[in-house]
């Protein structure tokens, strides 16, 4: 039962204001109020409206939304979301589009683990399926995972990803944004050497913390400040007895988006307090600016406590992505066994969540990889959200991206074979 309190109580508490929400906004909505008109009431039924959506968001996975395209032919074709893989703790997902002509380019979106559903890059998929075959690591929320499910730590994302690299074909080009790309670039690596003909093409690292000792953020001082000890005993909980994965160790998604809001706690009550009076006024709706930002940024999993703790541990304490002596079962990566796969990386020059030369760090661990196959960009003006999605990525960052696949399409040349003459020398 350790830790299970404070999970259901965490739980409890949303549920009520969830209630609350949902109560006054019933109650304030009465028809016989109308007779007497009081702007009380119209405060209270949108308080109601914002605090029960706000609530309820926080439980509800977020929807793709994406359900026609239109191609090149004018005519608008259905996208149907297929598993291609599926496991414990994540499916890989393949947007298909039936009828449309084939398309060159097959992309693997690695989607991060650190809190959000894949979702969150559903205007990185849109944007990607304008020419590319698009697929994704679809992560589970951990407290639908039952225990017998067993562990998920960062050896065993590792091998998720190795496993969808070699399901996809060695004709796939990888993107792996934010929190996956060191251990993106440790299953490219553990693919060289134990199945090279299964490693992608290229692989475009972007904003992710390859070795965070570079540039220290917030981020990054935390992982430093805080021990081990500190971060299970306040960071770490147990799913209770409402889902599957009753008894998981989880860090839960709620104490999670307490963190992120706790950052930018000002801006994020302004931002509330003025939708509750656009909703008083009518000016709200379902896809306005607020709606749209905060139904996705509110949505929260949970994530597998020991994938949480070694990531900490592994990636950010003892940095070992960064040093080059990653294991897997006791068995060392080399990263610099990488000689085919072109590596590039984006930065954004106002991240601060994983700053400029942080991932950058990657290229100089690829040392068996030609300089013609490395490419770095950094976009000045772009934060950290900038540089996967909005007109930052759109205008600058995707063309790049797009003309580095292009250019390393093809398949990489076999080593030629010693002549007569030279191996009798």
């Amino acid at each position: 039962m350790r830790y299970m309190a404070t999970y259901d109580m965490m739980e409890t508490m949303r549920n009520a204001n969830q209630w609350l929400g949902a109560t006054a906004l019933s109650f304030a909505s009465y028809p016989i109020f109308s007779m007497t008109p009081n702007p009380a009431f119209q405060w209270m039924a949108a308080w109601g409206e914002v605090t029960e959506r706000t609530f309820y968001r926080m439980v509800a996975k977020p929807d793709w939304g994406i359900r026609t395209f239109t191609c090149e032919d004018g005519k608008d074709h259905l996208v149907s979301i297929d598993i291609v893989v599926e496991k414990p703790f994540g499916n890989l997902i393949h947007f298909a589009v039936p009828g449309r002509k084939p398309v060159k380019r097959k992309i693997l979106l690695v989607a991060p683990m650190s809190g959000h559903y894949a979702t969150l890059l559903r205007s990185t998929v849109k944007s990607l399926l304008v020419d590319c075959d698009v697929y994704v690591t679809d992560w589970h929320n951990a407290r639908d995972i039952p225990v017998s499910a067993g562990k998920f730590d960062v050896e065993d994302y590792t091998l998720y990803l190795a496993e969808f690299m070699r399901e996809m074909g060695p004709d796939t080009h990888v993107i792996a944004i934010c929190q996956p790309v060191p251990l993106a670039l440790a299953a490219t690596a553990y693919l060289a050497e134990e199945d090279p003909d299964a490693q992608p093409r290229s692989l475009t690292l972007i904003g992710g913390p390859v070795d965070p000792d570079a540039t220290p953020t917030e981020v990054t001082d935390f992982g430093r400040r805080v021990t081990m000890g500190q971060l299970e005993q306040t960071m770490v909980q147990r799913v209770g007895f409402k889902y599957p994965g009753v008894g998981r160790m989880v860090y839960p998604g709620l104490l999670q988006l307490a963190s992120f809001i706790s950052m930018n706690s000002e801006k994020h009550a302004k931002a509330f307090s003025d939708q509750i009076g656009h909703v008083a006024r009518g000016e709200d709706g379902d896809h306005d600016h607020h709606n749209r930002f905060y139904d996705e940024y509110l949505a929260v999993m949970d994530m597998p406590a020991e994938f949480y703790l070694s990531t900490v541990q592994r990636v950010f304490k003892e940095r070992e992505i960064a040093r080059n002596s990653f294991t897997i079962k006791g068995r060392a990566v080399d990263i610099g066994k990488i000689t085919s796969v072109a590596v590039k990386t984006v930065e954004g020059g106002k991240d601060d969540i994983s700053a400029p030369g942080q991932c950058i760090a990657a290229l100089d661990l690829c040392t068996g990889l030609p300089d013609s196959k490395k490419a770095s960009h950094v976009e000045p003006n772009a934060g950290h959200y900038g540089i996967f999605a909005g007109s930052s990525w759109r205008n600058n960052i995707r063309p790049l991206v797009m003309n580095f696949i292009d250019r390393n399409s093809e398949a990489p040349k076999p080593a030629a074979k010693p002549s007569a003459k030279s191996a009798a020398a």
